[in-house]
């Protein structure tokens, strides 16, 4: 009781000092940034944002929202599972692809020779793999020569595009599509069900299931204080004996293992094939969401939904406002802007 009545004095003495009225005005703030923008570009700011709440108001809507929710908070996961030990992920967009790519060789290889839902286990089991090692390679380049991961995760978005490219352009090119490129789609076996009636995939399923694990793990296990320790202070934890190397390198590879099992949940939930568009923008989006709810799980997750949210709102902006598709990117941006720049609790010094 006490406590709560110095957080009301505080309050009261300085209005600011709460953070839900410093997240509430920052977001406000990118709002009326955006609306600003918008009417540069001749647009009308009140009719535009109307029109994005509209796209969300049917159940159709929603359910796009959480299909794009999931690869995006797995990815997001990506990012903020090696945070935690200090380490910068900006390679969640490569990871996801290559957990695709992993899971289409494992299509190709298995074939028909897995019954029932083996098959499709075995796509995440290879897309985790896929994604891990890509990760990996990231972390080994720090520890080995000393790079920074938060340059080679970036660089190594651009080497997995190009796998992905040379790949659908050439070897697995589908023989009998219409010419574009792309692989065969996955067989009937090897997709995701859909969960009732609804259009979402149980994908999500996974990215829930993920979440609650990297939330349990990252506080109430023995590695999950290791992160935090080497995080905080890495020289004084090999100094107390931690091992900082292998805890970086096991961070690094769980979060791309993460990404990995989004690029499964893309491809065997929603696109069944690699094609030049798969996953273009999902890792950078995850990003942002992680770095946007502190790298906390539960909140990265919700801050996935938001983003994915605003991604599929969007589209309304293109369609009735006639602004540029890229535009939503903006407001993402600004968005973490803001609560970056004025939306976290200050320490003031005393």
């Amino acid at each position: 009781m006490a406590a709560l009545v110095v957080s009301l004095r505080a309050l009261r003495a300085d209005p600011l000092r709460s953070p839900a009225v410093r997240w509430t005005a920052a977001l406000g703030g990118a709002v009326v940034v955006f609306g600003v923008l918008m009417a540069i570009k001749g647009a009308a700011p009140i009719s535009a944002y109307t029109s994005m709440w509209s796209s969300l108001s049917s159940n159709r809507s929603m359910e796009s929202v959480l299909v794009k929710a999931t690869p995006i908070v797995l990815a997001a996961l990506a990012v903020a599972v090696p945070a935690r030990a200090g380490l910068v992920n900006v390679g969640g967009e490569g990871q996801l692809l290559m957990g695709g790519i992993f899971a289409v060789g494992m299509s190709r290889a298995i074939g028909d020779a897995f019954p029932g839902h083996s098959a499709l286990i075995a796509l995440c089991l290879a897309g985790a793999v896929g994604g891990a090692l890509w990760a990996a390679l990231a972390v080994l380049l720090r520890l080995v020569v000393g790079i920074s991961e938060a340059v080679t995760t970036l660089l190594l978005n651009y080497v997995a595009l190009n796998a992905m490219f040379f790949l659908i352009y050439d070897p697995w090119k589908d023989a009998h599509g219409s010419g574009q490129p792309a692989t065969p789609a996955l067989p009937a076996g090897q997709t995701f069900p859909m969960l009732g009636s609804s259009t979402v995939h149980a994908g999500l399923v996974l990215a829930v299931a993920a979440t609650a694990i990297v939330w349990w793990a990252l506080r109430s296990t023995r590695w999950g204080f290791q992160l935090r320790v080497v995080g905080g202070n890495a020289e004084a934890a090999r100094r107390a004996g931690l091992p900082v190397g292998i805890i970086l390198l096991t961070a690094m590879l769980v979060g791309g293992a993460l990404a990995g099992l989004g690029g499964v949940a893309q491809l065997a939930g929603t696109e069944f094939k690699l094609r030049p568009g798969f996953l273009a923008t999902y890792g950078y989006i995850g990003f942002l969401a992680s770095w946007l709810a502190r790298h906390h799980p539960l909140k990265v997750a919700f801050a996935g939904v938001v983003l994915a949210a605003i991604s599929i709102a969007g589209d309304s902006l293109q369609i009735d406002s006639a602004l540029p598709a890229a535009t939503v990117n903006v407001l993402m941006a600004l968005v973490l802007l803001a609560v970056f720049g004025w939306g976290a609790r200050r320490v003031v010094p005393t």
